[in-house]
Parts: structure tokens; C-alpha cells; sequence
């Protein structure tokens, strides 16, 4: 496939691969030995994807892409730190990628964690906790607009709430998308139909 340039090619392009992941027609693109070859000395990827870690959530197999086309930077609970908001901006500033994907799941979890932390009072021990305190606004946020609200609102909240704070928390970010040459947007995927469902979008992305 060509290398799409812009963030509506790229979206286009990506929700073109989950659908065929979806059907079961996945076409395994860009996966031969002369693609392999063919990046020895460069990268071009068109899209940007900054999801959980869950072991369920492999961005290039449910995208249906293959080498040199995903820039993948993943934490639990698609935790927003230093270290992976720089990721992002140099996947904007030295690559030029066109899109920026922020992927959660259903069941995720670390927000089933926080929940739990949140209902409890009960905070978790080690380095686990400091996922759930950077996750308990967007727990606290679905709760106040909906007081039952389950785990899989939760984490639709939370990719939303992710994806505005990349564009609120990096000048990098938020000024390729104030130019138009990179976009922003949230999906939740569900793990049992394998389909990627779009909850924010900030940029040109053709809807």
C-alpha cells in the first residue's frame, strides 16, 4: 500500500485495515523481505498509536499493518508520562506522521484497578499506584455523569480525556494540529467483534 501523507489518508487508511481485521480478510501488508529492506536506513510511518499494553491489543495486527507503518508507544491504561509524551513529539517533530491514535479497550485493566481504588479508598501497592492516580480523573469524570457508570464508560472517558491532554500538554502537538498536519483522535476497541470504535477526533480527519 502507499504511504498515505495526510491525516485523512491516514485515517482512512487505518480504519480501512481494522475493518478487513474485522471481516477476517486481513491482506498482511508490508510484511515481505523487500519492505523489510526497504527500511534499513529510513522509516515514513503514517500513524502514531499510543495505546494500553494489554497483550489483547496489538496495534499492527488489528490495523492490519505491517513493518515501517505504525509508530507504537504503549503504557497500561495508556498512561500519559514524561517519557511517552516525548515518544509522541518525536513521532510528530522528526517523522511527520499525520495521525495520532489514542486506543483504549474494553475491560482495560487499569481502569478496572482505579475503580476499584476509587470505590475503596484502597490504593494499589508499588508502581501500580501511580497508574491509578493518574487515571482516577477520568474514573471521577465518568462518575459525574453517570454514578453507574461501568468500567468500559470508564474507559471511553479515559481515551477522551488522553487524547485532549496530548494536544493541552504539548506545544508540539497541539501546533501540527493547529496546522493541520496532524491530527488527534480516540478509539475504544472491543475485544470480542475486533472493532475500533472512534470517541474523540481533534483535526482533519474527513468526517
Amino acid at each position: 500500500m502507499s504511504t498515505p501523507h495526510t491525516p485523512a489518508e491516514a485515517w482512512t487508511t487505518l480504519m480501512s485495515g481494522n475493518r478487513r481485521f474485522v471481516e477476517a480478510s486481513a491482506s498482511h501488508p508490508n510484511q515481505d523481505a523487500v519492505r523489510r529492506a526497504s527500511l534499513t536506513s529510513t522509516q515514513h510511518p503514517f500513524v502514531m498509536i499510543f495505546g494500553c499494553s494489554d497483550s489483547r491489543l496489538a496495534a499492527e495486527i488489528i490495523f492490519d499493518l505491517g513493518l515501517g507503518d505504525a509508530f507504537v508507544v504503549r503504557t497500561a491504561g495508556h498512561v500519559i508520562d514524561n517519557t511517552a509524551l516525548g515518544s509522541l513529539e518525536y513521532g510528530i517533530e522528526y517523522l511527520d506522521i499525520p495521525l495520532i491514535v489514542v486506543l483504549g479497550h474494553d475491560s482495560c485493566g487499569a481502569v478496572t484497578a482505579t475503580k476499584g481504588a476509587v470505590e475503596t479508598g484502597a490504593m494499589p501497592a508499588g508502581f501500580v499506584r501511580d497508574l491509578v492516580e493518574r487515571i482516577t480523573p477520568s474514573v471521577l469524570a465518568s462518575l459525574r455523569k453517570d454514578k453507574d457508570s461501568d468500567v468500559n464508560a470508564m474507559v471511553e472517558e479515559h481515551v477522551k480525556q488522553t487524547a485532549a491532554r496530548l494536544v493541552e500538554n504539548s506545544p508540539i502537538i497541539a501546533g501540527a494540529v493547529a496546522r493541520q498536519k496532524t491530527a488527534v483522535v480516540g478509539l475504544t476497541y472491543r475485544l470480542n467483534e475486533g472493532r475500533a470504535d472512534l470517541v474523540y477526533s481533534n483535526g482533519p480527519i474527513g468526517l
